[in-house]
């Protein structure tokens, strides 16, 4: 079993946790564990690198993901498209939103369309969605 991270770093997480579901409009997760086990992956990776890391991905090389910042938290599908695959920013029901993202990613195949309750907050980086898609 992984050894629990610091509490300066969990202090770290939930304050990014509070700010940012504060600033995108969505909730965490309602089931605590779903929460917790996100919140644990991403104080880990700030004791272990310096950067809360998303924990829901494989990284061949975590410093230079770390180097590259975008799968960190917020990683940049939330920026742009207020889609968290580890489910920690969701909305209400526990859905990820998915209404922005394009129409053959992974996240609308498992999800459907789920419409983003809070149109209005979040996205701040909502203009590469157009870069990407040309």
């Amino acid at each position: 079993m992984p050894q629990r991270p610091s509490s300066e770093s969990l202090c770290k997480v939930d304050r990014l946790i509070a700010g940012y579901t504060k600033k995108s409009g969505t909730v965490t997760h309602p089931g605590p564990e779903v929460t917790e086990s996100v919140r644990l992956g991403l104080a880990r990776h700030i004791d272990e690198l310096g950067k809360a890391l998303c924990p829901c991905r494989f990284y061949p090389d975590k410093q230079a993901e770390v180097q590259h910042r975008t799968w960190i938290c917020p990683c940049d599908d939330m920026q742009v498209y207020k889609y968290c695959q580890c489910l920690l920013f969701v909305t209400k029901e526990g859905l990820p939103v998915t209404e922005y993202l394009p129409p053959d990613h992974e996240g609308r195949d498992a999800y459907g369309l789920v419409p983003d309750p809070t149109p209005g907050q979040g996205r701040p980086l909502r203009h590469k969605a157009e870069e990407r898609s040309s």
